[in-house]
């Protein structure tokens, strides 16, 4: 990456100037090479001079004009200004730039892929509802948040699993099964009330229906205990199947579905014995108790009740047990809900008491969504009165604008998610803009093909005017993107780059016609538009999204 390679360009500058006695001799810190605010000062700048005052004993701008003065020529560099307070300043080759039109058609779908990673083994878990509903607007959002995080990172060179924890095991499982239970009795014509920690919704009752449907007569042959299993057993089976559905409606899907009833066949012991060796456990109030505050918490949490049962705590110490110890996962990546926040710290430190590093494992928190109509907020469901599903949001939206929306903004940022914008045809809705780019690149190529004008031949040295290499420079910022979202973690970028570069589009086909009388002309500015074709539809690819040939 062209980051890089400046990047390396410093620090052999640094060197040379240091061998040379015009600089002391020191450690220069890591060179960060960004992109400067006003592009007149050029493509890319550097303030390590700014870093490097104190330790030089020199100014800034005097470091910086020495360090510019030792770089040696390169193939990609025009020119390097020093600029106050002690800026390093790189503008590229016009010659440079246009040649990159050739590198990313030759990557073709693999432009913007980097190797970054260098296949560390990681595991991204997400979704992770509990199977005793349909899933609604905040599962979604955290839905496309890790699918779209996967793409990402698999970009980047990381050897990537996708899992869903299923929370099969505990109390709210006892208390789904037990509502199953209730609406066989009354569906049977036996008074029975639904329990008041049940569940109420009308998805339970259809989905009790279903089930005596199917299995009606099976069910009435067998004692009450036998039943509650069984109904909780076809219950889990159907809730797990909706959820299934409703996520690949929305393009996401899992490589590994991950049972916490797994972990009670050893792993949990396991890691119970260990929490206690290291005397991580403690005895008070009749329940086994983790000594949080021993790794740094405000307070202990229980980790085995007063009645024996696990609590979803000590569920998920043992879980990421497995992860990190059993499956060997180099570094994990949890997205959780909002309601979940307050458990972030409890788990950094259970996991550093197994011995694990906390940095290993990241946790990100997925803020809810509110739905409206233009100004209205929307809670409930025209259908049935209860919440709205994620199915229904994207029966009425369209899975990418559902994708695109929930993107949008950073994870950590409640959003609101207009219904309205989201439908609108027009270069108000953002993800028409950005996909309308597609198409009418699409449509140049298809009028070019009809025309019998091919881009064969086509010279990108004559690819000179300004909106021709603000494309080109635009298109060459995916590899960078993609590095710095497998840094931060922050896959919203990704939306706004998909915008930018659809700006950058429109505004060179407003002043460049591709297609003319000039052949030579012709064929490489379709060889641009058909570079940019490629890096807008890898950009919505990432994102889970199509990218229409046609709209």
């Amino acid at each position: 990456m062209l980051k890089q390679t400046i990047a390396e360009i410093l620090n052999k500058a640094v060197e040379k100037a240091q061998k040379a006695g015009i600089l002391p001799t020191f450690t220069p810190p890591e060179i960060v090479v960004e992109h400067p605010q006003n592009p007149e000062h050029g493509d890319y700048s550097c303030s390590v001079a700014l870093k490097l005052a104190r330790e030089a004993r020199m100014k800034p701008l005097d470091i910086a004009k020495t360090i510019a003065s030792s770089i040696s020529h390169s193939p990609e560099i025009e020119k390097v200004d020093v600029a106050p307070p002690g800026f390093i300043n790189f503008t590229l080759k016009k010659e440079w730039l246009a040649k990159q039109v050739d590198t990313i058609l030759e990557e073709d779908k693999a432009y913007g892929n980097i190797d970054a990673g260098k296949g560390k083994k990681i595991q991204i878990e997400f979704v992770s509802v509990n199977p005793t509903g349909p899933l609604h607007v905040g599962h979604g959002r955290g839905a496309v948040l890790g699918s779209t995080l996967c793409n990402v990172m698999t970009a980047a060179g990381f050897d990537v699993t996708k899992e869903y924890y299923i929370n099969d095991a505990g109390n709210q499982m006892d208390t789904f099964r037990r509502t199953l239970n209730a609406y066989y009795q009354q569906y049977q014509g036996i008074a029975a009330e639904i329990p008041e920690d049940g569940y109420h919704g009308e998805y339970m009752a259809t989905a009790s229906g279903e089930i005596i449907a199917e299995a009606g007569e099976y069910l009435g042959g067998l004692s009450e205990a036998k039943r509650i299993e069984q109904l909780g057993n076809m219950g889990l089976e159907k809730m797990l199947g909706n959820i299934k559905n409703d996520l690949k409606m929305i393009g996401v899907t899992f490589d590994n579905w991950y049972p916490e009833s797994k972990l009670y066949m050893g792993t949990y012991q396991k890691v119970i014995q260990i929490l206690e060796s290291k005397g991580f456990l403690i005895q008070r109030e009749g329940a086994t108790w983790f000594k949080s505050t021993a790794a740094g918490e405000d307070k202990d949490n229980v980790v085995i009740r007063s009645d024996g049962m696990p609590t979803y705590f000590a569920s998920d110490i043992a879980y990421h047990y497995d992860k990190f110890i059993d499956r060997k996962f180099e570094k994990v990546i949890d997205i959780w809900g909002a309601d979940h926040s307050g458990h972030v710290s409890r788990m950094k430190a259970a996991v550093e008491a197994l011995g694990i590093a906390p940095e290993r494992l990241t946790i990100i928190i997925s803020q809810m969504a509110t739905l409206k109509r233009g100004g209205e907020i929307v809670r409930l469901s025209k259908r049935t009165g209860d919440m709205i599903t994620l199915r229904e949001l994207i029966e009425e939206v369209g899975v990418d604008a559902c994708r695109f929306m929930f993107l949008s903004r950073t994870a950590d940022a409640q959003m609101d998610f207009d219904m309205e914008l989201a439908k609108k045809q027009s270069a108000e809705n953002p993800i028409y803009y950005v996909q309308y780019a597609h198409a009418r690149i699409a449509s140049i190529l298809r009028v070019a093909q009809e025309r019998g004008a091919t881009d064969e031949g086509g010279d990108v040295s004559l690819l000179t005017s300004p909106p021709e290499l603000t494309l080109i420079r635009k298109m060459l910022l995916l590899p960078e993107l993609v590095e710095t979202i497998a840094t931060t973690l922050e896959p919203h970028h990704l939306t706004y780059y998909a915008q930018d570069l659809a700006t950058v589009f429109h505004a060179f086909y407003k002043d460049c016609r591709v297609i003319s009388d000039d052949k030579a002309l012709t064929a490489v500015r379709l060889k641009l538009v058909k570079a940019a074709k490629l890096v807008l539809g890898r950009t919505l690819n990432l994102m889970g999204m199509t990218a229409p040939e046609r709209m």
